[in-house]
This record gives structure tokens, sequence and C-alpha cells, in this order.
């Protein structure tokens, strides 16, 4: 897998030295040595682990990626440090991809599973409350709203993911403050749990009455591809806004044939041999070490055009939901997407780019919460640790992470009849400010194109941006 730049047979770096090392199964105690590894050795020994058995599981090598797993399994540790996390949650989702290759197996050992809504929503909330991405989102997406809505006497804003109430209460609030007075406002909100749109309601409607403005709920219980346009009874009369929260690259899943009769251990151009060059992170991060060690030792595969930013794969079902909605003519449409490429057609591809922005999420975990925090643990386990099982051990309409970063989000919009909404300089200041009281400078946010970038250090990781009809 690691080739020798040199002529010279001594390793060049750690990772040629570690790719040298025998995987193969022994009896007995096989690697006592692995435990006497320092931190950092550590951390490229399990770059290079990982690498190796996805390249391995790739190209449906069992018994070497089983081999690489008891090795990973002897340094990962969902509560150590932060490659020591990382590898735990992709060693979960390589294993998974093998598996299944036997669906029997698989079900039977997941039949038993349970998996709590109500758990994985308060996940969600905490992630909201402990890191401010999503807080950034909010501010600018409410500010764009507003200025949008100016003048207007009946609002309906349409919520494609209506599971946190407190970006409405702030809207609320400063609609109250409106000199010419509050409008009418609708929300109609979209989420798969009546629960959670009927505990939207009631908060959204305590608030307005408290508030004074004349205010209605109207729930919709739908998964957003299965979504009844008809449902959302847009009136005749009212300024519509949309607001898309981490909702549409899940209308990037493909029911494609010819991916679903593909076994899931092996992707087109997915042999090992080719591995994409990711994005450069800032320095000290796991991503400079990543960038350092294989940066100049991999080359794209030819066939993975799906890493490219200006290549798009059609998708269907997205570009007709774009389409209905353009028919609504909103005055608004705000959008928050992860600002990653893990749309890649092979596995090598999805698990570079995904180790390259994971690593990023768990760094900024590392340094804004302690280690010991069951909160961290439970975001990391079953919010970051779920999305990466999904990239990296799913295929074809199964496969609903599909991130994509910015440019191609402006291309696909472009290209369904909607024109960049420029972001508001007051609402880029106010979301700033909000960055700067979490006292952490590793937050940054950054203008592109008139959208926003929110960034770890200098890795981007969600983008927002704004949109109206193109007539």
């Amino acid at each position: 897998m690691f080739q020798d730049e040199g002529s010279s047979s001594a390793p060049s770096s750690p990772l040629q030295f570690f790719s040298t090392m025998s995987l193969s199964p022994s009896l007995g105690s096989p690697y006592p040595w692995l435990k006497e590894l320092k931190s950092e050795e550590r951390g490229l020994y399990l770059i290079h682990l990982l690498l190796t058995c996805a390249n391995h599981v790739a190209t449906g090598s069992l018994e070497n990626a089983n081999a690489a797993l008891e090795q990973i399994s002897q340094l990962a540790s969902a509560d150590g440090d932060t490659m020591q996390r990382i590898a735990a949650y992709f060693t979960e989702a390589l294993a998974d991809r093998i598996l299944k290759a036997w669906p029997g197996l698989h079900t039977a050992l997941n039949s038993t599973k349970i998996s709590l809504v109500s758990e994985e929503i308060l996940v969600r909330k905490v992630f909201f409350e402990m890191l401010p991405f999503l807080k950034v989102a909010v501010v600018l997406t409410n500010q764009a709203i507003m200025e949008a809505m100016e003048g207007e006497k009946m609002v309906h804003i349409i919520d494609l993911n209506a599971a946190e109430p407190a970006q409405w209460i702030a809207l609320l609030q400063v609609l109250s403050a409106r000199p010419e007075g509050p409008p009418h406002l609708r929300i109609t909100g979209v989420h798969q749990q009546k629960d959670v749109l009927d505990q939207m309601a009631h908060r959204l409607t305590e608030v307005a009455e408290k508030l004074d403005i004349p205010f209605q709920f109207c729930p919709i219980v739908s998964k957003l591809e299965n979504l009844d346009m008809d449902k959302l009874r847009v009136k005749t009369g009212e300024a519509l806004a949309v607001s898309s929260v981490l909702q549409l690259h899940s209308l990037l899943a493909s029911d494609d044939e010819l991916l679903k009769r593909k076994s899931p251990l092996a992707s087109k151009g997915s042999n090992g041999n080719h591995l994409p060059r990711a994005l450069q992170m800032s320095q000290g991060t796991l991503g400079e070490l990543l960038e350092k060690e294989m940066g100049n030792r991999y080359s794209p595969s030819p066939d993975s055009t799906s890493s490219s930013p200006l290549s798009l794969t059609p998708s269907a079902k997205l570009d007709s939901f774009l389409n209905a909605f353009w028919d609504l003519t909103p005055k608004v449409m705000v959008i928050t997407e992860q600002d990653s490429n893990h749309n890649g057609s092979t596995l090598m591809e999805r698990l570079l780019e995904a180790l390259y922005s994971y690593a990023t999420l768990f760094d900024c975990l590392e340094s804004t919460m302690p280690r010991t925090s069951l909160e961290r643990l439970k975001v990391e386990k079953m919010l970051f640790g779920e999305e990466i099982k999904n990239i990296i051990a799913c295929e074809g309409s199964e496969r609903i992470e599909r991130h994509e970063k910015l440019e191609k989000w402006i291309q696909r919009l472009d290209l369904a009849g909607f024109g960049n909404v420029p972001l508001s300089y007051y609402g880029m200041l106010q979301a700033k400010r909000m960055l700067q009281g979490y006292g952490c400078n590793g937050y940054r946010m950054r203008e592109e194109n008139g959208c926003v970038l929110v960034s770890w250090q200098d890795r981007p990781l969600f983008s927002v941006s704004a949109w109206r009809c193109r007539k």
C-alpha cells in the first residue's frame, strides 16, 4: 500500500516504517509492542492501520482486514486522546461495512438494538448548545429572514427540521420590536416525530402570546424525502421564507440500480492504490499530520471524479425538491450544510475526506471539553459516530450523510433557478460577536461569494447561504 519514494531501504517517515510491519494474524499476544508507543507514534500508526484496513475492506481481503482491526482495537479508545477516539468510530464503521456483506448476520446482530429517538434529539440539543456552529447559522438565518420580510404583514416560514425552538423564539423577540409592529406569523414545521412538533408548537405559542404576536404553528409529521408539498399550504398574500439546517444533503441519496447491485465491500475505483489528496488543515492538528505524512504519497484516483468540487452527481430527488420550492416563490431560502466532501463514489476517498473533517470536529471538542465529559462522549458516539458509520459503511439509498462543499451547493441551487442573496454585514457582525463570546480563538468565520463558512482553526465545517427565485 505504501510505496518507498527513495532508493534507500531505510524508511524516511514513521508511516513508511509502520508500513513495513506485518499485519498477518498470529497466535498468542501478537502485538505486545503496541502498548509501548508514545502518543504521536500511536496516532501515526492508527492512521496507517485505518488506511490499510480500509484498503483491505475495499478489495475484499477480509483476513487482512481482520488482522488490522485486531491491532486497531488494542490502540483505539472512545475515551482516549483525539486520534484514539476517532479510530474507535472509524473502526466500528469499517467492521459494519464488512458485516453488510452478510445481510443475515448483520440483521441478526442489530435486531435487538434499541434506538431512542428522544435520546438522539437530546444529543443534537447538546451539540447545538456546547458548540457555536449552529448558533451562528441561527443568527445569520434570522437576520436574512428579517431583512427579506421588512414591511410584510403576513409571514410564513417553513422549517425543514423543526426541532429547535430557540431559533424562532429569538425571531419572535426581534419581530415584536419592529417599528411597524409585528406581522402575522405562521411557521410550518417538518419533522419525523410528532412529539417534537408538539413541544415546538407549545413553546412557540406560549412565547408569541406573551409578546402579543399573531401566531400559528402548523406541524407536518414526515421525512423530508416524503414531504407532500400540498400540505405546506402557502396562501396568497403570504411572504414565504424557508429554513433548512443540515437537511438537503440527505436528498442526494441515490437508488441507482448499479449501486444496489454492487457488494458493500467494493466500489469502482476503490482499489486503495490511489487516495485523494484532502484539504490541508491548520498546524498542530491531526489534519496537518495526515497532510505531512501522506499528501505527497498519493494521487487522486482517475475514477474519483466525484472528489472534484466542480463535478456534480445528478440527483433527481433533490432537483425535484428544489423545483417544487421554486414554484412556491419564497422571498428567501436559507441553507445550512456541513462543508465537507463526503459524497465520493469510492470508500477510500470518503474515508480520507471524513478522517480530515471529523478530526477537526474531535479536535474542537478536545480543546473545549474535558475527556471525561459524558455529554462529549454522547455527541461523539451518537452524532459523529453514527454519521461516520453511514458515510463509510453504507451505499446507495441507505447512505444519506452525503455532505458536500459550498461550491457544489452553489452549483446545484443555481441550476435549480435560485440566485444567491448575499448575507448582510450586520448579520455577519452579530455572528462574529457571538463567536467571540465563546472565549476560544479557534472558532472562525469568513465570507465567500456572499455566503459564510464557519470553521475550527482554518478548516471550514459548516456553510450558510441565502437564496431567492431567479426569474
